[in-house]
Protein backbone atom coordinates (compact mmCIF):
# COMPACT_ATOMS: atom_id res chain seq x y z
CA UNK A 1 0.00 0.00 0.00
CA UNK A 2 1.51 3.28 -1.21
CA UNK A 3 -0.82 6.26 -0.16
CA UNK A 4 0.11 9.46 -1.81
CA UNK A 5 -1.63 13.12 -1.46
CA UNK A 6 -3.45 14.48 -4.88
CA UNK A 7 -4.78 17.64 -5.67
CA UNK A 8 -8.31 17.15 -7.06
CA UNK A 9 -10.53 19.84 -9.04
CA UNK A 10 -14.05 20.41 -8.32
CA UNK A 11 -16.04 17.42 -9.44
CA UNK A 12 -19.68 17.66 -10.43
CA UNK A 13 -21.48 14.41 -9.98
CA UNK A 14 -25.01 12.52 -10.50
CA UNK A 15 -26.17 10.40 -7.76
CA UNK A 16 -28.29 8.90 -5.14
CA UNK A 17 -27.94 8.97 -1.34
CA UNK A 18 -29.64 5.88 1.27
CA UNK A 19 -29.61 5.77 4.78
CA UNK A 20 -27.96 1.99 5.67
CA UNK A 21 -26.52 -0.39 7.98
CA UNK A 22 -23.39 -1.60 6.85
CA UNK A 23 -25.04 -4.92 5.55
CA UNK A 24 -26.96 -3.26 3.30
CA UNK A 25 -24.61 -1.46 1.40
CA UNK A 26 -25.53 -3.97 -2.06
CA UNK A 27 -28.68 -1.70 -1.94
CA UNK A 28 -26.87 1.62 -2.08
CA UNK A 29 -24.40 -0.47 -5.51
CA UNK A 30 -28.09 -1.42 -6.90
CA UNK A 31 -28.33 2.14 -7.86
CA UNK A 32 -24.95 2.29 -10.57
CA UNK A 33 -26.88 0.59 -13.18
CA UNK A 34 -30.16 2.55 -12.97
CA UNK A 35 -27.54 5.71 -13.26
CA UNK A 36 -25.30 4.55 -16.21
CA UNK A 37 -28.59 3.70 -18.43
CA UNK A 38 -30.56 6.98 -17.90
CA UNK A 39 -27.51 8.62 -18.68
CA UNK A 40 -26.67 7.10 -21.73
CA UNK A 41 -30.74 7.56 -22.75
CA UNK A 42 -29.80 10.89 -22.37
CA UNK A 43 -26.61 11.82 -24.39
CA UNK A 44 -25.09 12.61 -20.93
CA UNK A 45 -21.30 11.93 -21.22
CA UNK A 46 -19.88 10.08 -17.80
CA UNK A 47 -16.45 11.44 -17.11
CA UNK A 48 -14.99 9.42 -14.81
CA UNK A 49 -15.48 5.93 -12.79
CA UNK A 50 -18.59 5.87 -10.36
CA UNK A 51 -17.78 5.99 -6.84
CA UNK A 52 -19.70 5.57 -3.38
CA UNK A 53 -19.11 8.64 -1.25
CA UNK A 54 -19.30 8.21 2.40
CA UNK A 55 -21.19 10.93 3.82
CA UNK A 56 -22.41 10.13 7.49
CA UNK A 57 -20.30 7.74 9.22
CA UNK A 58 -21.52 5.49 12.33
CA UNK A 59 -20.34 1.66 12.08
CA UNK A 60 -22.56 0.88 14.91
CA UNK A 61 -25.85 2.34 13.62
CA UNK A 62 -26.57 3.54 10.14
CA UNK A 63 -23.96 5.18 7.02
CA UNK A 64 -25.26 7.67 4.70
CA UNK A 65 -23.74 6.88 1.71
CA UNK A 66 -24.26 7.91 -2.13
CA UNK A 67 -23.70 6.30 -5.57
CA UNK A 68 -22.65 8.59 -7.90
CA UNK A 69 -21.25 8.88 -11.20
CA UNK A 70 -18.52 12.02 -12.19
CA UNK A 71 -20.38 14.05 -15.42
CA UNK A 72 -19.65 16.95 -17.33
CA UNK A 73 -22.12 19.07 -15.39
CA UNK A 74 -25.01 19.67 -13.37
CA UNK A 75 -28.10 17.80 -15.59
CA UNK A 76 -32.00 18.39 -14.50
CA UNK A 77 -32.78 14.92 -12.68
CA UNK A 78 -35.70 13.24 -12.94
CA UNK A 79 -36.90 10.73 -9.75
CA UNK A 80 -35.20 10.04 -6.49
CA UNK A 81 -31.16 11.61 -7.92
CA UNK A 82 -29.61 14.33 -7.48
CA UNK A 83 -26.83 16.58 -8.67
CA UNK A 84 -23.44 18.16 -6.78
CA UNK A 85 -20.24 18.48 -6.46
CA UNK A 86 -17.41 16.62 -5.28
CA UNK A 87 -15.12 19.46 -3.18
CA UNK A 88 -11.46 20.76 -4.73
CA UNK A 89 -8.82 20.11 -2.43
CA UNK A 90 -6.27 18.27 -0.88
CA UNK A 91 -6.86 14.29 -0.93
CA UNK A 92 -4.87 11.26 0.08
CA UNK A 93 -5.60 8.17 -1.88
CA UNK A 94 -4.54 4.31 -2.68
CA UNK A 95 -5.07 1.79 -5.42
CA UNK A 96 -6.56 -1.75 -4.55
CA UNK A 97 -6.79 -4.46 -6.40
CA UNK A 98 -8.74 -6.73 -4.47
CA UNK A 99 -12.11 -7.98 -3.12
CA UNK A 100 -13.70 -5.87 -1.82
CA UNK A 101 -14.45 -7.30 1.19
CA UNK A 102 -10.59 -6.31 1.96
CA UNK A 103 -11.92 -2.48 1.79
CA UNK A 104 -12.05 -2.43 5.34
CA UNK A 105 -8.81 -3.21 6.41
CA UNK A 106 -7.10 -1.63 3.14
CA UNK A 107 -9.31 1.97 4.92
CA UNK A 108 -7.93 0.96 8.48
CA UNK A 109 -4.20 1.30 6.99
CA UNK A 110 -4.81 4.68 5.18
CA UNK A 111 -6.63 6.42 8.19
CA UNK A 112 -3.30 4.71 10.41
CA UNK A 113 -0.57 6.19 7.84
CA UNK A 114 -2.44 9.31 7.79
CA UNK A 115 -2.49 9.37 11.43
CA UNK A 116 0.90 8.72 12.04
CA UNK A 117 2.15 11.91 9.44
CA UNK A 118 -0.39 14.09 11.35
CA UNK A 119 -2.62 14.84 8.62
CA UNK A 120 -6.05 16.19 9.27
CA UNK A 121 -9.08 15.17 7.36
CA UNK A 122 -11.66 17.14 6.25
CA UNK A 123 -14.44 15.24 8.74
CA UNK A 124 -16.51 16.65 11.63
CA UNK A 125 -17.59 14.31 14.77
CA UNK A 126 -21.17 14.45 15.67
CA UNK A 127 -23.16 12.57 18.07
CA UNK A 128 -24.15 11.01 15.16
CA UNK A 129 -21.52 10.52 13.52
CA UNK A 130 -18.53 11.70 11.62
CA UNK A 131 -19.66 14.07 8.56
CA UNK A 132 -17.03 13.98 5.77
CA UNK A 133 -16.76 16.24 3.12
CA UNK A 134 -15.29 13.29 0.98
CA UNK A 135 -14.60 9.66 1.53
CA UNK A 136 -14.59 8.35 -1.60
CA UNK A 137 -14.54 4.53 -3.24
CA UNK A 138 -14.31 4.58 -6.85
CA UNK A 139 -14.52 1.53 -8.43
CA UNK A 140 -11.91 1.24 -11.40
CA UNK A 141 -13.10 -2.23 -12.51
CA UNK A 142 -15.98 -3.18 -14.75
CA UNK A 143 -17.97 -6.34 -12.90
CA UNK A 144 -19.39 -7.04 -16.32
CA UNK A 145 -15.77 -7.36 -17.54
CA UNK A 146 -14.43 -8.85 -15.12
CA UNK A 147 -16.43 -11.37 -12.69
CA UNK A 148 -13.54 -12.43 -10.36
CA UNK A 149 -14.05 -10.05 -7.32
CA UNK A 150 -10.31 -10.81 -6.48
CA UNK A 151 -9.04 -8.75 -9.32
CA UNK A 152 -11.28 -5.61 -8.87
CA UNK A 153 -9.26 -2.39 -8.59
CA UNK A 154 -10.71 0.18 -6.23
CA UNK A 155 -9.43 3.44 -5.25
CA UNK A 156 -9.89 5.26 -2.06
CA UNK A 157 -9.76 9.35 -1.85
CA UNK A 158 -10.35 10.89 1.34
CA UNK A 159 -10.24 14.58 1.42
CA UNK A 160 -7.62 16.82 3.68
CA UNK A 161 -8.71 19.31 5.56
CA UNK A 162 -7.36 22.22 3.96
Amino acid sequence: MEPTIVQRPEQPYIGRRESIAMTEFARVADHLPTMFADLADRGVPVTGAPFFRYREIDMAAEMVIEAGIPIAGPVEVDGPGFTDTLPAGRYVTVAHIGHPDELMAVTARLLDWAQARDLTWDMTPTPTGEIWASRLEMLMTNPAEQPDMHKWETVLLFKLAD
